[in-house]
């Protein structure tokens, strides 16, 4: 009910400088005539306006101040849940100075004479106006870890038109432009679907303009045909939202990721970095961890029950492949196929940023070395052979040298890496667990610089 007719509003205690140099100080006015109330937060920082009306100029006993730095604006009505824009603020290089911003034009331009578009401005001391950009637009990937085997491949449509195409579980896009502040519904149907009446379930989204989100469909279409979580969680097929998601890492050199429960038949877990520290504490399914910030090195990961009692999964995580990466690591597939319409075993996925989805090798032997300068190269047949379910390789590298010792099956298959990097001279033995295996003949194959061996072994259960 504020008067809209022509006037001028006056800030009689204005600034030229900021009061604290290492900081940016203003003072914001509601200057949109056909606005509601509002409120103005810096996302994840502070609210920096709260119940703003029509002409309010908004400001403490001296100007709103600060960190001279890059900041997302929410304009939000009065009870902060209804968004109304989001707009990009860089203030990193204004350090020391005074502002007057203010939100200028028509929220609704078709019923005020199609004036201009409702935006938001900032007049400096010099004269100099500048408009903070408008964010229209968020980001998203999509990560396909259902492994229900009735969804092994689904059609994804957005607002009825098709997204996704026999989008393939363990699968997942690049980030991509999703429209922000605009009702979305996101449908799930079988591969090779008629049209978006054929799909089964349907999620409403509203994105966040400059926010990047990560979604993960997971669970089963029925969860009575499957094994029950043993924690009692639901298993029913479902959308994960990170809307914290990231593409690169923000410390330099590092990797950062988050780890996502998303295996229905498994416990609660932890995730040990093996020598290094825990990653992961009591994460049950569904849980996901914030961004974790970890060297670009490689780890072996211990997968334990709650409380470290019982080791249930070992992992390597290749991690010197992406230094400055941002990935999603994913528990994924079932602990028991058996009990599970017999769908995909358990994984460890870890997905990047441009939507690869690359399986962590399993730790399948424990390895022990003499030191000591061997004369030659050498790979030697296992014992026992054949064998169930372990048997022993023996090597010997005459030189320091990286190495990779790796399982095939028959079909050339690659099912194992029991060594990858870099070893001393000397003799070594390493224990391979074939347990998950069925029986058959395998190959190991030893690579150390210009020297490659393979032998075969028989696996007998």
């Amino acid at each position: 009910g504020r008067s809209t007719a022509f006037t001028l509003f006056i800030d009689a205690m204005a600034q030229e400088a900021a009061i604290n140099t290492a900081n940016v100080e203003f003072i914001v006015l509601h200057g949109a005539s056909d606005a509601p109330t509002v409120d103005v937060t810096a996302r994840d920082v502070a609210t920096l306006v709260d119940d703003a009306a029509y002409g309010d100029i908004a400001r403490g006993q001296d100007y709103i101040s600060v960190p001279a730095a890059s900041y997302i604006l929410d304009v939000t009505d009065a009870t902060g849940t209804v968004y109304v824009a989001s707009f990009g603020a860089d203030l990193s290089g204004l350090a020391g100075g005074a502002a007057a911003v203010f939100a200028s034009g028509f929220l609704n331009p078709a019923q005020n004479q199609n004036g201009e578009g409702f935006g938001i401005f900032a007049a400096l001391p010099d004269g100099n106006v500048v408009e903070f950009p408008l964010l229209d637009t968020a980001r998203l990937q999509v990560i396909h870890n259902a492994a229900d085997p009735a969804a092994a491949a689904v059609d994804v449509y957005l607002n009825g038109g098709l997204l996704l195409d026999d989008f393939a579980f363990r699968t997942a896009t690049p980030f991509i432009d999703a429209p922000a502040l605009t009702e979305l519904n996101i449908g799930v149907a079988a591969g090779n679907s008629g049209s978006v009446a054929d799909t089964l379930k349907n999620f409403p989204a509203v994105l966040l303009g400059g926010a990047t989100y990560v979604a993960i469909a997971n669970g089963v279409l029925d969860p009575n045909s499957f094994a029950a979580n043993p924690d009692g969680r639901s298993t029913a097929f479902t959308l994960f939202i990170n809307d914290r998601g990231r593409e690169v890492s923000d410390a330099s050199g590092e990797t950062q990721l988050f780890v996502v429960h998303g295996a229905t038949d498994a416990p609660t877990v932890d995730v040990y970095a093996r020598d290094v520290a825990q990653l992961v504490n009591n994460a049950a399914y569904s849980d996901f961890t914030p961004y974790l910030s970890v060297p670009a090195i490689n780890y072996t990961l211990d997968i334990t029950d709650a409380g470290n009692t019982t080791k249930i999964f070992k992992y390597t995580a290749p991690l010197s492949a992406f230094p400055d990466s941002a990935l999603t690591v994913l528990a994924s597939g079932f602990v028991d196929p058996s009990a599970n319409q017999n769908g995909e075993a358990f994984a460890l996925i870890a997905v990047t940023a441009s939507g690869n989805a690359i399986p962590l090798p399993v730790v399948t032997g424990i390895e022990t070395v003499e030191p000591g300068v061997a004369k030659s190269y050498s790979l030697e047949q296992n014992y026992p052979n054949p064998f169930n379910p372990s048997t022993t390789i023996a090597f010997a590298l005459p030189e320091s040298q990286k190495i990779s010792l790796k399982i095939f099956d028959i079909t050339g298959k690659e099912i194992a890496i029991l060594i990858s990097g870099d070893r001393p001279a000397g003799s070594y033995q390493i224990t391979f667990d074939a347990s998950n295996l069925a029986s058959g003949i395998y190959f190991y194959q030893l690579n150390a610089g210009s020297f490659s061996a393979t032998k075969r072994m028989m696996l007998i259960k």
